[in-house]
């Protein structure tokens, strides 16, 4: 029995360590990307339930969120909007997607191939790029913030942070 004793403690041990991750796995379940969206249309977010697909943090906030949606009708999801640029980067299906940002002024879903994009927003990944449904004179569009974000001139980058601080005052 003294030899058996060792080897049913570490087996407890183990089956304790496995039951505690497998309730955890499945009682916390974060979104990375869902299917089945056919509509092309934003879907309801709640904070804590998805994953940013780019940098892959949990969306705590839903001020600076986008959404990605492939033909496919798959969405992808991000708490940054140059996330989402840079993880679209090198995807073939780049050109296609329907792509839905938070507006910061109207606070609700935009087209972001048409929304307006400030730089100097304090974002949760440092881009600076916050979306707004009405343009004002220093906001840029898409194109000029796609790329900025593929150039890395984002608020991230010391010295074009400094330019940027200094031309909007």
């Amino acid at each position: 029995m003294k030899k058996i004793a060792p080897f049913l403690i570490v087996l407890f041990i183990l089956a304790l360590i496995i039951t505690l991750f497998l309730s955890l796995a499945s009682s916390g379940q974060m979104i990375v990307v869902q299917e089945g969206n056919s509509k092309k249309l934003p879907l309801e977010m709640v904070v804590n339930k998805y994953q940013d697909s780019d940098c892959g943090m949990v969306i705590e906030d839903l001020e600076y969120v986008s959404q990605v949606i492939a033909k496919s009708g798959k969405t992808w999801f991000f708490h940054d909007h140059g996330g989402f640029v840079n993880w679209l980067k090198d995807k073939e299906f780049e050109k296609d997607v329907t792509i839905w940002v938070m507006s910061k002024d109207t606070k609700k879903w935009i087209d972001g191939k048409k929304a307006y994009y400030s730089l100097t927003d304090i974002t949760p990944m440092g881009y600076g790029f916050g979306a707004y449904e009405n343009k004002l004179a220093w906001h840029v569009d898409y194109e000029t913030m796609r790329l900025r974000m593929l150039r890395g001139e984002t608020m991230n980058n010391p010295f074009i942070k400094q330019q940027l601080l200094l031309k909007k005052n």
